[in-house]
């Protein structure tokens, strides 16, 4: 029995929802890297990277291979850096919603106080 694709979709965000399989997709937007460097790039212990990966593995969001002795990880579709680019337009447009918002109110603030006879 198939899961509805809401459902899917669902599971994939909650795979997204960690700040550091975040900053590992960032890191694999430019090409596949070695474990080590993006151990590098990564504050975390090698453990938390490597349980990380694997939850990105088994989503299927990232791929892995061998190359040489080294362990390198892939992103599985090009789509996943499109849908990090969609996150960021997304976030700059809720943030800058959020600075118009701030912008009015203060605006419409220092009104009223003005009329409260307070400004």
């Amino acid at each position: 029995m198939s899961v509805p694709l809401y459902q899917a979709k669902a599971e994939m965000f909650r795979t997204l929802g960690h700040p550091v399989r975040i900053r590992v997709l960032e890191l694999l937007q430019d090409g596949a890297k070695p474990v080590r460097d993006l151990l590098a790039e990564i504050d975390v212990e090698a453990s938390n990277l490597s349980q990380q990966l694997a939850v990105l593995r088994r989503a299927g969001i990232v791929t892995s291979f061998r190359d040489g002795a080294l362990v390198m990880y892939a992103l599985s579709t090009p789509d996943v850096a499109d849908l990090l680019a969609a996150g960021r337009r997304i976030l700059g447009a809720v943030l800058t919603d959020r600075d118009g918002l701030l912008v009015e109110l203060r605006a419409h603030g220092s009104v009223e106080l003005r009329a409260h006879g307070n400004g």
